[in-house]
């Protein structure tokens, strides 16, 4: 299989068909003594003359007579499997099922509106979000996920991505909070507020931290919760602060500045914003139905998430 040359086979069919070099050297756009070359190899490959001279023309040897159908059909199957041709995606009968992955936070934000678009577009087309306690990359590669929506980082050098929107961190604490009290929020005051963290694994540490540490500061960190909403619950009733990326707080901006009585705050220090990007396996590249998939979701973060 190391020396198969599949070219061999698209000149082997040309030349049955046309059983002449010349006329095969025209269909082909090659120079009549390359086709000659290629016959060459073909017989040496085949270990057959396939085409010999009756007087002026060239004739088939039995063995190419009864491999020219043969051939002729593996040529098609190749081009078929090399160079296939896609149908164009009807949505309204497209009958599938996509499963995404994806933390709390984008699904509190963006599972909506997602769901109505692709209904609206695919009414046959079924989503299944599935949990996301890590970030193994082996689901992806297995095809158990079609997409996977997070953190952009290095998962895997084969997996492509799609940047879906630039998040940035932003603090939170309820008015009147110690914190607001003499004007700007300096370093020394940020840092010895208590404060409450949301992580699914568990970790005190993060972003904010290495920042603070780099200025010579570090925080009390009291409380650790799983998600940015448990996070959110905890300051509005208590004097504790914490920090959220922007975009968790799309769908709870009213929530928070009516009843809560809670306020935004710009972070003291400086963290490296979010990229938030959408994930797959090369396999899916150029499928039709998972590149709309992948235009929808990303048209529905520009549409929700643009601030």
């Amino acid at each position: 299989m190391e020396s198969l040359d599949l070219n061999l086979l698209t000149a082997l069919d040309v030349l049955l068909d046309e059983a002449s070099v010349t006329g095969a050297a025209r269909r082909l756009g090659l120079s009549t003594s390359a086709m000659s070359r290629t016959l060459t190899r073909l017989r040496l490959a085949t270990k057959d003359p396939l085409l010999v001279r009756a007087g002026r023309h060239l004739v088939p040897t039995p063995y190419a007579m009864n491999i020219r159908e043969h051939v002729y059909t593996l040529t098609r199957d190749v081009q078929a499997v090399l160079r296939p041709q896609h149908r164009d995606l009807d949505l309204k009968t497209l009958d599938r099922t996509f499963v995404l992955r994806a933390n709390e936070g984008f699904l509190n934000i963006a599972a909506a509106p997602l769901v109505t678009a692709i209904m609206k577009e695919a009414p046959l087309v079924r989503l299944r979000f599935a949990p996301k306690p890590d970030k193994d990359v082996l689901p992806l590669r297995e095809g158990r996920i079609d997409l996977e929506i997070g953190v952009r980082g290095v998962s895997a050098p084969e997996i492509r991505s799609r940047l879906l929107f630039r998040d940035t961190f932003v603090g939170v604490a309820r008015i009147g909070h110690s914190l607001f009290v003499d004007g700007d929020i300096n370093l020394a005051r940020y840092a010895a507020c208590r404060h409450v963290v949301a992580s699914r694994r568990g970790i005190l540490r993060g972003p904010v931290d290495d920042a603070l540490e780099q200025l010579g500061y570090q925080r009390n960190v009291s409380v650790v919760v799983p998600g940015f909403p448990d996070a959110l619950e905890i300051v509005r009733q208590s004097d504790l602060v914490t920090h959220v990326p922007r975009s968790c707080l799309v769908n709870f901006a009213d929530d928070l500045t009516r009843g809560a009585k809670v306020r935004l705050f710009q972070l003291p220090v400086k963290t490296s914003a979010i990229a938030i990007a959408a994930m797959w396996h090369p396999r899916m590249d150029a499928d039709p139905a998972h590149r709309w998939l992948r235009d929808t979701v990303e048209a529905v973060c520009q549409e929700f998430l643009a601030y």
